[in-house]
């Protein structure tokens, strides 16, 4: 049992971690078929492998571990990030993670595993535990950018309300492989908004200033409520707040 044992150091792994743990393409296609039959092992999906533990007979890796190794460059992201940090306003069964490789939606053990787009490998942090994730800087411009996909605009703000600060030369460093001047108009207005909760200094809103579009914008689909606000020549809600404070709103679908 010393090749399981090894296996289960990794808790989940690749044909091409058997190979090397196996020596040769056709013994590492034979351990893998035998360790499925015995229930070692179970396939999360093509070419990925969760080991399982014989005392349980649960998967040893656990959400976030499964989606580091879904490609080489995979790493936790979004909404899955800010639940990683403890800062997720509610537990999702979708898992988000980003890769620039092309990777189908799939579903293991009750979680949806969601691909979205991977900009660099700045901002991406290595844990000893096998998981790679965003940054919590990069972790909230990429949820700006991507609200309408991972959860919508009140779940993004009680995320944002539940961190205790922010590193704005992070921000800012988040927000420059974008190259998106709408971006920063977007990341200036929501974080503005919140600036005392997050300790956030006005040079950082300044930089985001000096580069955002200097065409008028939404910052999403126009609403009726939706006013100027003239600094980031942004259409958005008067109040930011008061999404989060009513609760239940038109804005739960965007």
């Amino acid at each position: 049992m010393e090749r399981y044992k090894k296996l289960a150091a990794l808790r989940c792994f690749t044909h091409k971690d058997m190979v090397r743990l196996a020596g040769s393409e056709s013994a590492a296609a034979w351990q893998i078929k035998d360790y499925l039959q015995k229930g070692y092992i179970e396939r999360v999906r093509r070419d990925l492998y969760a080991v399982i533990s014989m005392e349980t007979g649960q998967a040893i890796p656990n959400r976030y571990q499964i989606a580091s190794r879904v490609t080489d460059d995979a790493c936790v992201s979004h909404h899955s990030a800010f639940e990683y940090y403890g800062y997720g306003n509610q537990v999702f069964y979708d898992m988000y993670f980003a890769t620039v490789k092309r990777v189908r939606p799939f579903s293991y053990d009750g979680v949806n595993y969601c691909p979205l787009i991977c900009r660099g490998n700045a901002g991406v942090i290595e844990t000893d535990t096998g998981v790679r994730v965003t940054s919590l800087e990069r972790t909230v411009i990429d949820s700006i950018a991507d609200f309408e996909k991972i959860g919508g605009l009140e779940e993004l703000l009680r995320c944002l309300l539940l961190i205790p600060s922010l590193d704005p030369n992070r921000l800012l460093d988040s927000l420059e492989p974008y190259g998106r001047s709408q971006l920063y108009q977007k990341a200036g207005y929501i974080l503005e908004e919140m600036k005392d909760e997050l300790s956030l200094p006005e040079h950082f809103f300044t930089e985001c200033e000096k580069r955002a579009s200097a065409s008028k914008t939404y910052l999403f689909e126009k609403q009726g409520d939706f006013v100027l606000h003239k600094r980031w020549k942004l259409f958005a809600p008067k109040d930011l707040k008061a999404i989060v404070v009513k609760g239940v709103t038109d804005y739960d679908a965007i």
